[in-house]
Formats: C-alpha cells, sequence, structure tokens
C-alpha cells in the first residue's frame, strides 16, 4: 500500500507540501526594491521619450503581478514534470534561435538578432536557452549517474551545451553566452564528474578562453573586440562608445556612502543611456549609495544561499540538479552584470535580475523562481 501511495504522488501533477518562506521572502523583497528602483532610474529616460513618465514602470508592474501568480503556478506544478518535457523544451528552443539567425531583426532599430516578436510581444530565445540547459541538463545527469565518468556521454552534453552557446553567440550575445556555459558547466561538474574528465575540462576551458582573447584581440569579431577595447579604457571614445561606462562610474562615484537618496539621482537625467535597463545598478548606487549596494549584493547571495539550502536537501537528484542550476543562474548574472556596471569586465548587455526593465524576461524568472519553490515543498528543510 505504501508503494502505491508513493507511487501515485510521484506522478501526481499537481505538487503537495509547504513552500520554503525564506526562500520567497527574499524573491518577493528583491523584486519590490527593483520596481521601486526601475519606476526611479526610468521616468526621466520615459518622459523625454515617449511624454509618459510611467510608461516603462506600469508595464513592469503589470509582468510582475502576471509573474507572481506564474510563480505561486509553477509552485504548485510537480517538478518531475519539467523532465517529462525537457527534450521538448530544448529542441523547441534551438528551433527559435536557429530561426532568428536567418531572419531580419525582428525588433526595429536593433541591428544585433537577440529579440523574437510575436505581435506586440517580444522576448529574447537566449533566457529561454538558460532554462533549456538547466532542465535537460538536470534529466540527464539525474538519469545517467553511472554514466558520468564516461567520455561518450560526457562529449555529449558538451555537445549538446556547445550547439547552445554558437547559436547565441551567432546572434552575437556573449554575456548570455557565457552565462549559458558557465550553466552546463557547473551542472556536469556537481553532477559527479570523473576527476579526469574534470582535468580534461580545465585544458579544453583554458584553450576556449586562449581562443577568445585570440579572436577579440586580432578583431575576429569586431563586435567583441571593440567592448574590450572600450573597457581598457573608455575615455579612448569618451562621447561615444565609452559614454556609458563613464557615465555609470560618475553615478557610482557621486552616490558616495549614503546616496542622493530615492529618486535624486542625477545621471538618470539623460546622462547613462537607458538607464532602466543593464546600468540600473549604477543608479541604485547613486541613490542609496555604498550601504544600499551592499545591501542588494546581500539580498541576491541570501537568495543564492537559501536556492543552495534547497537544492542540497532535495528528495531526488533530478530536483537538487533543478534548484542548483537555476539558482546560480541568478546569482551568476546579477554578479556579471554589476561586475559590468563597474567596469570590472566589458560591457556584455547583461540585465540585473529583478531590477531591469523587461517584462517577459521578469516572467521568465518568476516562473523559475516558482520551479525552485516547488523542489522546496519536497525538500528537507524548515519552511518558515
Amino acid at each position: 500500500m505504501a508503494k502505491t501511495t508513493i507511487k501515485k504522488k510521484k506522478n501526481s501533477f499537481w505538487q503537495s507540501g509547504k513552500l520554503d518562506i525564506t526562500f520567497l521572502s527574499f524573491v518577493l523583497i528583491l523584486l519590490t526594491i527593483g520596481l521601486v528602483m526601475l519606476f526611479s532610474a526610468s521616468y526621466a529616460y520615459s518622459y523625454e521619450n515617449y511624454g509618459n513618465s510611467y510608461k516603462f514602470i506600469v508595464r513592469q508592474a503589470l509582468f510582475a503581478a502576471v509573474g507572481i501568480g506564474v510563480m505561486f503556478f509553477t509552485s504548485r506544478i510537480n517538478y518531475h514534470f519539467w523532465r517529462r518535457i525537457s527534450w521538448l523544451v530544448f529542441i523547441g528552443t534551438i528551433i527559435i534561435l536557429f530561426i532568428l539567425l536567418i531572419v531580419p531583426p525582428m525588433v526595429s532599430g536593433m541591428s544585433v538578432k537577440r529579440w523574437f516578436a510575436i505581435g506586440p510581444i517580444s522576448f529574447q530565445p537566449s533566457e529561454i536557452a538558460k532554462f533549456a540547459i538547466v532542465v535537460l541538463f538536470s534529466t540527464l545527469i539525474a538519469a545517467n549517474q553511472k554514466l558520468m565518468s564516461s567520455w561518450k556521454f560526457i562529449f555529449f552534453l558538451f555537445f549538446l551545451l556547445g550547439l547552445t552557446c554558437l547559436l547565441v553567440i551567432l546572434e552575437p550575445h556573449i554575456s548570455a553566452t557565457l552565462l549559458i556555459a558557465a550553466i552546463g558547466v557547473v551542472l556536469i561538474y556537481v553532477g559527479g564528474l570523473n576527476r579526469k574528465v574534470v582535468i580534461f575540462g580545465i585544458v579544453l576551458a583554458v584553450v576556449g578562453v586562449a581562443l577568445v582573447i585570440f579572436t577579440q584581440s586580432t578583431g575576429f569579431f569586431s563586435y567583441g573586440s571593440s567592448r574590450i577595447k572600450y573597457w581598457l579604457d573608455p575615455w579612448a571614445d569618451a562621447k561615444v562608445q565609452g559614454f556609458q561606462t563613464i557615465q555609470s562610474l560618475l553615478a557610482i562615484g557621486s552616490g558616495g556612502v549614503l546616496g542622493r537618496g530615492i529618486g535624486q539621482s542625477r545621471q538618470k537625467y539623460l546622462w547613462v543611456p537607458e538607464p532602466h535597463n543593464d546600468f540600473i545598478f549604477s543608479i541604485v548606487c547613486e541613490e542609496l549609495g555604498l550601504i544600499g549596494a551592499v545591501v542588494i549584493i546581500l539580498l541576491f547571495a541570501l537568495l543564492v544561499w537559501r536556492g543552495f539550502t534547497i537544492a542540497m536537501r532535495a528528495k531526488d537528484k533530478f530536483g537538487s540538479m533543478l534548484a542548483l542550476g537555476l539558482t546560480f543562474q541568478v546569482g551568476l548574472q546579477a554578479m556579471l552584470n554589476i561586475w559590468v556596471v563597474t567596469n570590472t569586465i566589458p560591457n556584455t548587455g547583461i540585465s540585473l535580475p529583478f531590477f531591469s526593465y523587461g517584462g517577459t524576461s521578469l516572467l521568465i524568472l518568476l516562473a523559475e523562481m516558482g520551479i525552485i519553490l516547488s523542489v522546496s515543498r519536497e525538500s528537507n528543510i524548515e519552511k518558515s
């Protein structure tokens, strides 16, 4: 009788159990602060370009409201459902990425092919690609633990990862490529990779980095090489290529320790280009100061800590890999964005989770947070 009950529970579409309130709280706190800062950073730009100070915040708030509903919905779906459709999600993503490359840019004013538009709704397939890699690798690794020491199986995983990264970098979207590659490598490593394969992977990574440095320094990819040039010296073209980075650094520096106060940024008044997007953290630093920036970084760190705790206490390997991959994605993306804004790494065009403007990306992010909450319903942790 007990075995029958367990089997029925695993095959159930709906998930029971209490979700993790701590993780949910961190998500809602970051989302709330993100919406406040988005409005503060965007209203001057929005009024100047659209004659409406509320254009961005209203749309983002609507997506946030819908996203919260989606998050609670996905938290009730049994996370094993994603294992059953993992290949469907991956193949669908590859098809969309391929279509994106062979058609003209779908969003007007964009020279890069990052956006897939369906009527008034547009989204970046690279956002779905991150999720597709997490779900597929979690499925394959959990189902083939004995093959993690097999060179053929590891090569197969790297082939899938390489195919995805290739299609994304051809858009070109360097930051998304790096993020997807890092997610895949981390999942393979924590999945139980053999030591010999780890050494091979390190050698392969070194060769890959050397190849990237060579191609960028020789101008093989002019898009990326210019980014590196003006990262090293943004003042070499302070009025065009280095303008955004310089204005970002000025905003961060002028915030000081305590900041100017919410709504008091000066750099958002048409100095930092599109301050509501990738460089919103510079406005955060200017208005909230060093203390506010540290608090936000700490909130991201706590979110990652709790997500990893859920992953480590998951009832099965698939749930553990799924929660770990999605949590790592958010943490790494936040870290990369902050590094870009502070000019620690080249400007790669990566958004700050919960803060940067983008309705569909926020919707996808909150849906992923719901999946982590679904795993938490069966995790062996204190939920309150």
